[in-house]
């Protein structure tokens, strides 16, 4: 953590004439996490949720400008991702844009392509589509600049701005923030050339999960309120596609003002997220039509979410596999995406780590490992599910909790 954010933690308690104590006490975290943060120790951000909430101010109020931390161990990183890179962020001189030598592909084969990428990062083959984007956005933007007409270039702009958006969220998620930008940033603009706002409005949504997995809730909240005003439909004759951009973007607004200790814009929200997905009857998952899966069961599992971020363990679990979450609802309205209901179960693996039931908190995990895969390693919520479960365990680990911290990365 940063000495000034540190600094700002001290100076907002101090202003509420509160003693560390008490500040321990309204956020709910132990009296040394107090004494940490303001002596400029490391903390998980749901760690500052908490500090905020007990300050009674946003969570935005406590960041601050300061040096990072040096950044170590990316060398793996940087090494598998030089191809995909280099496709996506070639480097600028003097001289025009070198044209890539290659024929032109045809676009339906271009669109299959993006289809079958796509289906793989729903698997969680995430080698698979490092392995296969490079070449897929090679092939796009050949494609573009071989277009005769404006038809034809249409057709390839338009592969081109999937193939950004499908970058976008393969580098979101594997926590490439500086390349995912890029990627939605084009995405973004060439829909917006092609006087396409609905897919403009996907790669917004995209832009938004950027944004608040780079905790600048602010600016997260405040595009998705403005693109959402834009794009609102009539709920009458609204296409599902309309329905399922417009909700996201609601999913955002709720997910950064909770963050950012704002509950009633949080509330607010998640019933217009409600609304829309009430509207649409059932769960639907078709990118590039709309960011990823959405719909009443999506939204109630990320009304949960709101609980395990406010630390209510106990309504985590009464409502975990109740009502929309249920086994008969999922029948009737289908499942959500395995990105969506991997991160419900991890909220329900926290909520029994919070209340000391480490061997279903397990179980959560051992499931989430041989259902999603490479997945639950990217997720910073499993290791610290697992980092509290080794902290708390009383007694000998076990063979299968060793085996979990490893295949995490979490010292045991």
């Amino acid at each position: 953590m940063t000495t000034a954010l540190a600094g700002n933690v001290r100076k907002y308690r101090r202003t509420a004439e509160l003693s560390q104590e008490q500040l321990a006490e309204a956020a709910g975290v132990p009296l040394g996490t107090v004494r940490k943060v303001e002596q400029g120790g490391d903390v998980r951000t749901d760690t500052l949720h908490a500090l905020a909430r007990g300050l009674g101010v946003q969570t935005s109020a406590l960041f601050a400008a300061d040096s990072p931390t040096p950044v170590r161990g990316d060398e793996g990183t940087r090494r598998s991702l030089v191809d995909l890179r280099a496709a996506l962020m070639p480097p600028v001189g003097l001289d025009a844009p070198v044209v890539l030598a290659g024929e032109p592909s045809d676009t339906a084969e271009l669109h299959t392509r993006i289809a079958d990428c796509h289906a793989l990062y729903w698997a969680d083959r995430y080698d698979s589509v490092a392995r296969k984007l490079p070449s897929l956005l090679r092939a796009t933007e050949v494609t573009v600049a071989g277009a005769e007409g404006d038809e034809e270039r249409g057709d390839a702009e338009l592969a081109r701005t999937y193939a950004l958006l499908l970058s976008g969220k393969y580098l979101t998620q594997v926590r490439q923030y500086d390349m995912a930008y890029y990627a939605l940033a084009e995405a973004i603009r060439l829909a917006r050339e092609l006087d396409r706002p609905l897919t403009a409005g996907t790669g917004i949504v995209g832009m938004c999960w950027l944004l608040l997995r780079q905790d600048r809730f602010d600016e997260s909240e405040a595009l998705a309120a403005r693109t959402a005003e834009a794009l609102e439909p009539r709920m009458s004759s609204a296409t599902s596609a309309q329905l399922a951009v417009w909700g996201e973007l609601w999913l955002r607004i709720a997910s950064s003002s909770v963050r950012n200790n704002k509950p009633d814009v949080a509330r607010e929200a998640r019933r217009m997220a409600g609304t829309a997905a009430s509207a649409l009857g059932a769960e639907r998952n078709s990118f590039p039509d709309h960011w990823g899966g959405f719909g009443p069961v999506t939204a109630e599992m990320k009304a949960v979410e709101d609980l395990a971020l406010t630390g209510d363990a106990r309504g985590v679990l009464r409502r975990a596999d109740e009502g929309l979450l249920g086994g008969k609802a999922l029948k009737s309205l289908g499942k959500p995406t395995a990105p969506n209901w991997g991160r419900h179960r991890l909220d329900i693996a926290q909520a029994h780590g919070v209340l000391g039931s480490h061997q279903d908190a397990m179980a959560e995990l051992a499931a989430l490992r041989q259902s999603h895969g490479a997945w639950v390693q990217h997720q910073p919520l499993a290791r610290y599910v697992m980092t509290d479960v080794l902290k708390s365990r009383k007694r000998t680990l076990t063979q299968e909790m060793r085996e979990m911290a490893a295949y995490l990365g979490v010292v045991a």
